[in-house]
């Protein structure tokens, strides 16, 4: 729930893994698989950075909601609200 939290934040902005790391608090070695999923169930798109912006570092991958992730998971967190096991999670304006 924290990743579609931290990727519904800024719905149509490109989201790296690293930087997903640090808004949900969650480790890589659950972040990454949690990320596949929703690229195999059409819910991101990714690419990766131009190499020319790295200077010199090598390119992230970046992940974008599609339209189709961003009612999926607006949805997800709609129902979150009401599930006492996220009330501890700030949900944001999901709608």
């Amino acid at each position: 729930m924290e990743v579609a939290v931290a990727i519904m934040g800024d719905p149509s902005g490109k989201h790296w893994g690293y930087a997903l790391m640090q808004e949900s608090g969650v480790r890589s070695g659950v972040l990454y698989p949690i990320l596949a999923r929703m690229l195999a169930d059409g819910w991101l798109s990714d690419g990766w950075e131009d190499p020319a912006a790295t200077g010199g570092r090598p390119p992230r991958r970046y992940y974008e909601l599609t339209e189709k992730g961003r009612i999926e998971l607006g949805a997800l967190l709609v129902s979150a609200r009401s599930d006492a096991r996220f009330r501890g999670l700030n949900l944001g304006g999901a709608q």
